[in-house]
Formats: structure tokens, C-alpha cells, sequence
């Protein structure tokens, strides 16, 4: 086969053509019917015979036909990615409070949890989700001395930069919380950090011991306690916040909402082998890296979600029905 330099989305849709069979003949986990409709919506998007189509035809004279086929919908395919991030942040964009500062927080879980992590990951990203809520909950309360109820978005994210299996949680968070004793809001202007690292520690080594309780887990949670006496890390964004709604659901999405990797970062297949490119987080310069196809599909699929599953979630007085109620109040 000839090399293909990338610079079109085709070559995604011919990786996975050339090589899906095999690849899941090798790994029996994704031998079901959810991740071949992945893979076949997202093998025929663009094809109106097989997607369905618009067809436009002129009012007046009746001549002139144009087709536009339908999206796939795939959360494989490249293609279809900006339709969801505009609608993620159109979305999202509509459900911040008007006047409340938030902040953007990432709250990471250690590469010794990774693998176990996708080994019981039905169990463990929705305990890791609610987690997030009770630590950012629990931090703000000690912040201020007394209870205060935040607003959380709350977004699963698995990727790495370079494709590798990394869960951890993107919130977009108020800055501040809801005093339902006083109904008043309370803003914070400092957020303790090492403080956050500790809480965060706590709240997920709990969570993890608690939801998988093997001799494994116990072992690595009392591994991570003595690894990481400082807490681990987090991320709270620094600086200006982005004033407008717009802006900040525009800043998250390009780390959350997009696959897991777009078109422009694929360099050249030749049948075999994939080279891609990325920015590291260490050395904050962009790095090539070439993996047989294998290796390459694997870093895709295995970071697509069980059918129905909710990837973004709405917690304290984001969430839907407390929403309403306090947004006179805030």
C-alpha cells in the first residue's frame, strides 16, 4: 500500500478499514455489536446511499438538485467532532449563572490506577465522576467555615496527549457556592491549592477502595498515600477566568469535547504504521511518535464510552432542578 501523508480525514476511515477485522479478532473485548456500529457509522459517514441525505431542489424553477448527506454521529469519527463541540458549548454556554465567575479544574488520577482503572471502568468512571463533586464541595465548605452547595460541570476524560489511557476530570466550576442557611451566594476569591491536592487525595483514594474493594486496590491506594505525601496534582486555572460564557465553554471544549486525536495531528500511515504528533506536557514541544496500526486503533477505541452513557454531568446548582430554584437567589 501507499503511504498516505495525512492531511484528510480518509486516512482515519482507512485505518480503520484496513485493519479493524484483525484488530478485534486480538482483543475479544470489543467483539460486540456497539463498537462494530461505531466503527461502520463511522466507515460510511459522507455516503448518502448508506446515511440518508438531504436533498435540496430550487423553490422557483424546480431545477438544480444538491445533496447533503447525513452525519454519522460516530464518537469514532473525526468528521462529525465539530458539530459536537458547537453544540457542547452552545449548550453549555446556556447554563452558567449570570455574574458567577468560574474556573476551569482539572483533577488527575496517578498512572499507577490507570490500568485497573480500565480494567473495571464500568464500575469506576461514574464513582470517579461523583467524586469530583464531594471533594470540590468538601474543599469550598472548609475554604469558607460554613456549607456551601458550588456548581460543577463535570466532564470524563480519558486521553492523554499522545493517545495513551489517562482518566481524569475537566470541571468547570463556580467559584464559590450557595449558602442555603443564609440563601446567599459566597464568593471565593483565593482557592488554597495544597489544600485542594490533600482533599483530592482523600476523597478518591476513598472512592477507589470503597468501589473496588480487592486486595489490588487496597495495595495501590496505600502505595499512592506513601508515593504522594503532598497530595496529587491539580490543576485550578490561574489568572484572568474568561469573562464571557462563550470563551470559557470555547477554551474547555478544545480538551474535552474533541476525540482523541484530529486530522491535522496524523502525519503519514503506509499500511503498517501510524505516525502522529502532539505537544508534551513535559517538555512542552510537539513530538513525533510511529506505532503499528494496532497500537494506533487501540488508542482510539479505548477511549469511546458504554452506549448511553453520560461523558458531561451537572452537579450542585448546575444541576437541573436546583438550577431554577437558586438562580433568583445567585
Amino acid at each position: 500500500m501507499m503511504a498516505h501523508v495525512s492531511r484528510d480525514w480518509s486516512v482515519f476511515k482507512q485505518i480503520f478499514a484496513d485493519h479493524w477485522p484483525a484488530f478485534q479478532h486480538a482483543h475479544p473485548r470489543y467483539q460486540t455489536s456497539y463498537y462494530d456500529g461505531l466503527v461502520a457509522n463511522m466507515l460510511e459517514c459522507g455516503n448518502p446511499d448508506k446515511m440518508g441525505y438531504l436533498d435540496y431542489r430550487c423553490h422557483q424553477c424546480g431545477q438544480g438538485k444538491h445533496l447533503v448527506s447525513m452525519s454519522c454521529k460516530s464518537s469514532l469519527c473525526l468528521r462529525c467532532s465539530k458539530v459536537h463541540v458547537d453544540n457542547w458549548v452552545s449548550q453549555v454556554s446556556r447554563v452558567l449563572h449570570e455574574g458567577v465567575i468560574y474556573r476551569h479544574i482539572i483533577l488527575t488520577v496517578p498512572a499507577m490506577f490507570r490500568t485497573i482503572f480500565y480494567q473495571n471502568a464500568s464500575a469506576l468512571v461514574n464513582a470517579l465522576m461523583r467524586c469530583g463533586t464531594r471533594c470540590l464541595e468538601a474543599f469550598y465548605s472548609e475554604v469558607k467555615g460554613k456549607t456551601l452547595k458550588g456548581g460543577y460541570i463535570t466532564i470524563i476524560h480519558t486521553p492523554g496527549r499522545n493517545g495513551h489511557y489517562h482518566p481524569h476530570l475537566h470541571v468547570i466550576a463556580t467559584s464559590g457556592g450557595y449558602d442555603e442557611v443564609e440563601e446567599r451566594w459566597e464568593h471565593l476569591s483565593f482557592l488554597p491549592y495544597e489544600l485542594l491536592r490533600h482533599k483530592w487525595q482523600w476523597h478518591l483514594m476513598d472512592t477507589f477502595r470503597k468501589t473496588l474493594a480487592t486486595d489490588e486496590m487496597k495495595r495501590l491506594v496505600d502505595q499512592c498515600y506513601r508515593m504522594y505525601p503532598g497530595g496529587l496534582v491539580t490543576n485550578v486555572q490561574k489568572g484572568q477566568v474568561p469573562s464571557q460564557y462563550q470563551s470559557l465553554a470555547s477554551y474547555v471544549a478544545k480538551y474535552v469535547v474533541s476525540p482523541p486525536i484530529s486530522v491535522r495531528r496524523i502525519d503519514r500511515y503506509d499500511g503498517h504504521r501510524v505516525t502522529y504528533h502532539y505537544r508534551s506536557h513535559r517538555t512542552e514541544r510537539t513530538t513525533y511518535e510511529t506505532v503499528d496500526v494496532m497500537t494506533f486503533i487501540g488508542r482510539m477505541v479505548q477511549h469511546t464510552m458504554p452506549k448511553g452513557f453520560k461523558r458531561i454531568r451537572y452537579y450542585g446548582v448546575q444541576a437541573t432542578k436546583t438550577f431554577a430554584k437558586v438562580k433568583v437567589a445567585i
